[in-house]
């Protein structure tokens, strides 16, 4: 969904370079793709880049916004074959099959027709669907079924619904950064809903970016498990502290639905934070992760080093445990 952004008034102090040259540090933030986004960036005077962040996010949403019913994505969700997909849709596209092929399925984008039809919310407990919805729907399922030729999507079964927003904010972060960095910018901090990303420092106070990895709150408090510093790099969490519901015995499902059964994870993750060179592919492994549960987690990450995460998990005693897995940074 498009919304206006704001424009805020310079932040923070101006402070003189070895050169003389004074830095400044200019902060916007505004709301775009049903969530809110901030951007902070050092430059030598006040810069108003909200024409290009407009442009962007219509860009964006027209492309794959499953919210909007005549955009790209929507129009094939109905059927339409004749829809030719910007370089946006095949970008993460491309991407996603090759993150589904990597987690044998466990990231999906066809998978939310059976999030919808669990109706997963904020509050509530869980209806049992029929088994037989089930099945039906998951013959819908699977990237597998999904063609990307040249510039058109080819569906094997039409009634799959694809849903890129297990990835698109992260996408999203990439596009502004990469905007930021055609303008010759050097140090900015890009986030949109809790995805980061990061390059350089904050010159102004002579310090690098400095993010928090939030704390697994059910009763919606803000509080920060680590604070982490963050340099050339992208991060994204994916918990299912905020959405998840319970059975008749108080068991928490999370609100991500095993790709193979249809139904919800019963699972003791509660949050993964993963860095990575782009935000878009540490927004997807975090989804895919928090499928595979912390067991295969484990096992996948010895095979993909690249992947820094971090784990929140409850242990047999429902105590909060964490775990650091390829070199994520301590505090």
């Amino acid at each position: 969904m498009i919304k206006k952004i704001c424009v805020f008034a310079l932040f923070g102090a101006l402070i003189s370079c070895n050169q003389g040259t004074k830095l400044a540090l200019n902060y916007t933030k505004g709301e775009a793709f049903g969530t809110t986004f901030s951007i902070q960036i050092i430059a030598t005077k006040e810069i108003d880049l909200s024409k290009g962040y407009d442009s962007i996010i219509t860009v964006i949403n027209h492309s794959m916004s499953t919210y909007i019913n005549d955009s790209d994505i929507s129009r094939i969700n109905k059927g339409d074959s004749n829809v030719i997909v910007d370089e946006h849709f095949k970008k993460v596209f491309t991407a996603s099959e090759e993150i589904f092929r990597a987690t044998s399925g466990a990231f999906d984008p066809t998978i939310g027709v059976l999030v919808n039809a669990w109706d997963f919310g904020p509050k509530g407990k869980i209806i049992a669907l029929d088994s037989l919805k089930i099945d039906s729907l998951l013959l819908t399922v699977g990237l597998d079924k999904v063609t990307l030729k040249e510039n058109t999507i080819i569906k094997n079964n039409p009634n799959t619904f694809i849903d890129f927003n297990s990835l698109a904010k992260g996408y999203a972060v990439d596009v502004f950064a990469e905007f930021l960095e055609e303008k010759n910018i050097e140090n900015y901090l890009v986030e949109i809903g809790g995805e980061i990303r990061g390059k350089g420092s904050n010159l102004v106070k002579k310090k690098p970016w400095r993010i928090g990895v939030e704390d697994p709150n059910f009763d919606g408090d803000q509080s920060y498990s680590k604070v982490i510093e963050l340099q050339d790099q992208a991060m994204a969490t994916s918990g299912s502290y905020r959405k998840f519901k319970l059975d008749q015995e108080g068991n928490r499902y999370a609100h991500i639905i095993n790709t193979k059964t249809g139904y919800p994870h019963k699972s003791n993750l509660l949050s993964v934070s993963i860095l990575a060179e782009t935000c878009m592919i540490a927004d997807a492994y975090a989804t895919a992760l928090m499928s595979m549960g912390l067991e295969k987690s484990k096992a996948f990450l010895k095979n993909h080093p690249e992947l820094q995460v971090y784990f929140i998990y409850e242990d047999h005693n429902k105590e909060l445990k964490t775990l650091a897995i390829n070199r994520f940074p301590e505090n």
